[in-house]
């Protein structure tokens, strides 16, 4: 890069160098971003056009697709344009608005999860509570605490991230911009920084963590004691799609940020990449979907009625 330009652009990394290679790239990513962009966003007007679905669990879910959406518009269409227009540049400004959503969304998902393993524990250890301690006030509030504190945190981090200066090139050895990546372009040793990040960031994940496991270990004593099977398969099923989703968050989050150095090359990098910012925005509504009775009738009534709408307006324009 040139002198004036590397101040204010970095270089991300290629999937291929090939355009062949380039324009496959971006026709799987675009598959990908489309199904995961329709998915939550049946899922959000599913919920807001049906009233039998203005529930606590569902409210959470709303919120959950419209951060999933948020998650994956941040480095799906910039990567797609990229291989588009075979180029790697991404201004500063854009480095630093990935780094900043990715934060807010990535924290205020993991602290919804966290608010959705609380409504499970509710619903399932308290019923007779669930009204009062699940009311619209309160579910307000908790969600608007996981959006306020993916704010705060993605602030702090961003800022913490570009308050350094940069002087070992402009090359970013990932296809979006986060910290990690950046702070290794760092003049000075940034290790008290990177360190101090990264004990405040591992102090929320863990305590949200813990919350979530001590939730399940009251759901789980709550089912043993259920006589019937059935009733037992039933509050599984309720379960069932939080826990398929806070594994494959947990799970994949942990291995692309802790894996050890020794097995950290930039392949490997790139793939866990991948995973982690695309693989849970297009499989939590299909998770939580699959086996959700009101929800697939409800997709049902909304496809249903879109069909008939487009039928009308066709019937109308011959």
């Amino acid at each position: 890069m040139s002198n004036s330009s590397s101040f204010n652009e970095f270089l991300l990394m290629a999937f291929a160098e090939r355009r062949e290679l380039q324009l496959l790239h971006f026709s799987l990513f675009l598959g990908i971003y489309l199904e995961g962009l329709l998915a939550n966003s049946l899922i959000v007007t599913a919920i807001a056009c049906d009233h039998r679905l203005h529930t606590p669990m569902y409210f959470f879910l709303l919120n959950l697709s419209l951060l999933d959406l948020g998650c994956i518009s941040t480095t799906v269409p910039k990567s797609m344009a990229n291989s588009l227009r075979n180029n790697r540049t991404i201004s500063y400004s854009g480095c630093a608005a990935q780094v900043f959503f990715l934060s807010v969304f990535a924290l205020a998902e993991y602290s919804l999860i966290t608010v959705m393993a609380y409504d499970r524990y509710v619903a399932i250890c308290r019923p007779l509570h669930y009204g009062t301690l699940l009311d619209s006030r309160a579910c307000f509030k908790m969600a608007a605490a996981a959006w306020a504190s993916g704010f705060l945190y993605a602030l702090l981090y961003t800022v913490n991230t570009f308050s350094i200066s940069l002087c070992q090139g402009r090359v970013v050895e990932q296809f979006f911009c986060e910290m990690p990546q950046i702070l290794k372009l760092s003049c000075s040793h940034s290790y008290l920084r990177e360190a101090g990040v990264t004990v405040v960031t591992a102090f929320i994940v863990f305590g949200c963590f813990i919350f979530i496991v001590v939730s399940y270990v009251q759901i789980f004593r709550v089912v043993l004691r259920i006589p019937s099977e059935q009733g037992r398969h039933k509050v599984f099923s309720m379960c069932l799609p939080h826990l398929a989703m806070v594994s494959m968050f947990v799970s994949i989050g942990t291995f692309a940020y802790l894996k050890p150095p020794s097995i950290s090359f930039p392949v490997l990098n790139l793939v866990v990449a991948v995973l982690y910012s695309l693989v849970p925005p297009t499989l939590n509504p299909i998770i939580y979907s699959m086996r959700n009775r009101e929800l697939k009738d409800s997709l049902k009534k909304l496809a249903q009625s879109v069909l008939e709408k487009s039928s009308l307006w066709f019937r109308l324009d011959i």
